[in-house]
């Protein structure tokens, strides 16, 4: 099984996170005005088009040996220039380990929180909320999303009295699969919602038939997840060098910078969320949101990569 350690080592990357290394510490030698933002198209709030994801990665024990790291990588995101981080309850104990880190340093007024519910049901839904509530030490949460469209009109019920409350700002769904894609444009259709989630790569391209155009069309906020199929993706490219145009056009100094561009070319995108434990790793994904964006003809290029 190919490594994403492996990539970098066999890239130019190396030399890019030596530049990088500033936003390892806790003080941003960065400018903190070059990462790419987009807008929310609901309310015109500006995102960085680079966040973090904590799937399997957060799901720690909350104790100094496999929170260090994990602090590391959050002062990494913040330091470049970027403030998303999506979770969920379903996640283990990954709410409580960002809720942890948010709460040091006076972190949590630089982040953009996110998290979800994924019950059935009024009372059960209102238990799981409550409990994300404190898990993440804050009384408000930036974007709450009804997970993998689970009672969702339940749900959104739910989310929508705490957005006029003041306790939520905006609210969602997500999905992660390509199968579900139709079901998340039914919901889309008929729901008025801020934000969408879901599965978009440069290996699963399902999305730009129909999901992305609506988004772009109604003015929905797209955050994308699996950017990299769950690592499949660097499988695609073992034992290849990064091809000299990338860096040459695009700036892109690894696999994993070409593969976020190639997500964010798409104009629909407001984010992309891809998940790690690696500070160093961060630092990477943090500088696609850097520099050019591929066009179509590049984007073809890319594409071709991984055939």
């Amino acid at each position: 099984m190919p490594t994403r350690r492996r990539f970098l080592q066999h890239s130019a990357c190396l030399a890019a996170i030596t530049a990088l290394a500033p936003w390892l510490g806790s003080s941003p030698a960065f400018a903190l005005n070059s990462l790419m933002q987009r807008k929310i198209p609901s309310s015109g709030e500006l995102l960085p088009v680079i966040g973090l994801g904590t799937s399997r990665t957060h799901d720690v024990a909350l104790d100094e040996e496999h929170l260090g790291p994990l602090r590391e990588v959050l002062r990494t995101l913040v330091n470049g220039g970027a403030s998303l981080i999506d979770t969920a309850p379903s996640y283990g104990r990954a709410e409580a380990v960002c809720g942890a880190l948010a709460a040091e340093d006076m972190m949590r007024k630089r982040l953009f929180l996110a998290s979800k519910v994924s019950s059935s049901g009024r009372e059960a839904g209102q238990r799981q909320i409550a409990a994300s509530f404190a898990a993440l030490q804050t009384e408000r949460i930036d974007l709450m999303q009804v997970h993998n469209l689970q009672d969702t009109e339940t749900q959104l019920r739910l989310l929508r009295k705490l957005k006029e409350q003041g306790k939520v700002r905006y609210i969602g769904v997500t999905h992660y699969l390509d199968s579900a894609h139709e079901h998340l444009l039914q919901v889309l259709r008929r729901e008025p919602l801020d934000f969408v989630q879901f599965n978009y790569s440069v290996g699963e391209r399902n999305a730009e038939r129909e999901l992305l155009p609506f988004c772009a069309d109604k003015g929905i906020a797209v955050l994308i997840n699996r950017p990299f199929q769950r690592a499949a993706l660097f499988d695609k490219v073992r034992d290849k060098d990064l091809p000299d145009w990338a860096m040459i056009e695009l700036g892109a100094s690894s696999w994993a910078q070409l593969m976020l561009k190639f997500i964010l070319a798409n104009p629909a995108v407001t984010a992309v969320i891809p998940a790690t434990s690696n500070p160093r790793y961060m630092a990477d994904n943090l500088k696609a949101g850097l520099g050019e964006l591929p066009d179509a003809r590049q984007r073809q290029r890319i594409v071709e990569l991984f055939a």
